[in-house]
């Protein structure tokens, strides 16, 4: 077998200086969030729902809600319709109390009472301990049947300190 020449001490390739590695530490650059791209894309989108919402009325009923201390200037040539709502839940119409308290008896005491005038005011009496939901149901009956113009009754209070 052939022996290899040794190789010289000099022989050996030089290292160049950009070849060697960097062992000492580096300046650490904290790293920062650039908002101003987040800025522009959250204005854009203000921008759009702005222009893009639409600002009308969505309900089917008009309620006139009255101010519990002002006095009514006038009184209307016809009676309003009056829809009772009980404690119970149960309803009247006209102060004529109906045999149940499902919406469907109540549509039709109010179909009887009004026959096709729509035009007609309805005022709503609700005592103070009857369920939101019963009230709600007699908005809606009166809604479905085409009564546009719905007041809630309320008392006025008394002043502090008077009985």
């Amino acid at each position: 077998m052939p022996s290899r020449p040794r190789a010289d001490a000099s022989a050996r390739p030089r290292l160049r200086p950009e070849t060697l590695v960097n062992l000492k530490p580096r300046r650490h650059e904290e790293p920062e969030i650039n908002v101003v791209n987040f800025i522009d894309v959250v204005l854009l989108l203000l921008v759009f729902f702005m222009l893009s919402t639409r600002f009308t009325a969505e309900g089917r009923l008009r309620v006139h809600l009255p101010q519990a201390s002002a006095v009514p200037a006038q009184k209307p040539a016809t009676e309003p319709l009056v829809v009772t709502v009980t404690q119970q839940g149960s309803y009247r119409v006209n102060e004529r109390e109906l045999i149940n308290s499902s919406p469907e008896t109540l549509r039709a005491a109010l179909l009887k009472e009004t026959g096709t005038n729509r035009g007609i005011r309805v005022t709503i009496r609700a005592d103070a301990r009857a369920t939101h939901q019963s009230v709600i149901s007699a908005m809606d009956v009166l809604g479905r049947l085409g009564f546009a113009e719905i007041n809630i009754a309320t008392v006025k209070e008394a002043p502090a300190g008077k009985p």
